[in-house]
């Protein structure tokens, strides 16, 4: 499939390049397609693509020495990833990138990319504005896992990809959320009995319906009391 500059303009980092710049990123781009489940990269291998997912979805991911994992962040179509070699040389990735479903996305060369930003002072901008919205994000779900009750923070992951990635529902107007409880249990700290636990309460309450890899969110605003810690 070929892209055109205006593609590459939904990409945040790259909103305020110019038609010249998108057109060099594009011929210096490859395309790579992994299937449900395989990795465009594992952490600790070196960074020498950076991506832009242009189908499909991923997860980046962390695993210790036991093969614990914690979901960082889940990347949708037109978002950057892995572009710490971008910025720094000889770096290695921090996390793994699984895709969630068929995926794909744009590689492009971390060295081209280092070049570009040593003259294009607004896509340099542009990549540390991106780079402090992630570390505003992660300030917030540390607050979450040091502050918050495990339902607090489960609630809140829900609302958060609603927002993100939430597909509505022509049937009964419900959000469908396309992840597994063993996702949720990544993304919040948790274990996946502690969420398979909760889920089935708000699912016997009506709040929520699920099935496999697939939450139904039915009723948004009992999940922000929950998230608020308030009583019904």
């Amino acid at each position: 499939m070929s892209f055109l500059p205006d593609d590459l303009k939904q990409v945040v980092v790259f909103q305020n390049a110019t038609d010249d710049e998108l057109q060099s990123i594009l011929k210096n781009s490859i395309t790579r397609s992994i299937e449900e489940g395989g990795f465009f990269f594992m952490q600790g291998n070196e960074a020498n693509y950076l991506y832009i997912l242009t189908s499909g979805q991923l997860k980046l991911m962390q695993s210790n020495v036991n093969g614990q994992q914690v979901n960082l962040r889940t990347i949708h179509p037109w978002q950057m990833f892995g572009a710490l070699g971008a910025v720094r040389e000889e770096a290695t990735y921090p996390a793994t990138a699984q895709a969630l479903e068929d995926s794909s996305a744009l590689a492009i060369e971390s060295g081209f990319l280092r070049k570009m930003l040593k003259t294009s002072p607004h896509i340099s901008f542009d990549l540390m504005t991106l780079m402090t919205s992630y570390i505003v994000e992660m300030q917030e779900r540390y607050r979450e896992l040091a502050t918050e009750r495990v339902e607090q923070r489960v609630a809140n992951a829900l609302i958060r990809l609603a927002g993100q990635t939430g597909v509505r529902s022509e049937k009964d107007a419900g959000i469908v959320l396309s992840f597994s409880r063993q996702d949720v249990a990544e993304m919040t700290g948790t274990t996946l009995y502690t969420v398979s636990r909760l889920l089935s309460e708000w699912e016997r309450q009506g709040i929520i319906e699920t099935g496999r890899e697939r939450i139904k969110i039915l009723k948004p605003h009992d999940l922000v009391r929950i998230a608020d810690n308030l009583e019904k």
